[in-house]
């Protein structure tokens, strides 16, 4: 078998059994080893948009909370003022309630984006891998 200077065959027709068993374990680490890598970028990706999403839900709890202040307020100013005063305070309300909803739907979208937390497109590209080297194994 001839070696170049590097330690590897000069072909594949040279190639010792061991040096490809050697050389197939070091491609299989390195494989698992970025694929780790990679799950690890996709979870921190989705918990940064999950995170990013409850904070959205905690803003519309708290407008909602105003919201429902200011309706209580509207109540008291409704019986105890004229028909205007409580008018304003209704407007506000529901002014409050609609910031309040549209604070809720993009807190929805970002969870939805960050589900299911799991590293699908890592699971993918395993799966990539293994049909690979089936396909390779059958040749």
């Amino acid at each position: 078998m001839a070696i170049g200077t590097t330690g590897a065959p000069t072909s594949a027709r040279n190639a010792s059994v061991g040096w490809l068993v050697r050389r197939l374990s070091g491609e299989v680490r390195r494989l698992v080893r970025d694929e780790k890598a990679l799950a690890g970028a996709e979870m921190k990706r989705k918990g940064a948009k999950a995170v990013a999403g409850g904070g959205l839900f905690g803003g519309a709890a708290a407008v909602g909370l105003f919201g429902v202040g200011v309706l209580i307020a509207c109540a008291v100013l409704g019986l105890a003022t004229v028909l205007a005063a409580w008018l304003a305070a209704l407007i506000v309300a529901v002014a409050l309630l609609a910031v309040a909803g549209a604070l809720a739907l993009a807190g929805r979208r970002k969870f939805s984006a960050a589900t299911p937390p799991l590293p699908t497109d890592v699971i993918d590209s395993v799966k990539q891998d293994i049909h690979t080297i089936a396909e390779a194994r059958q040749r």
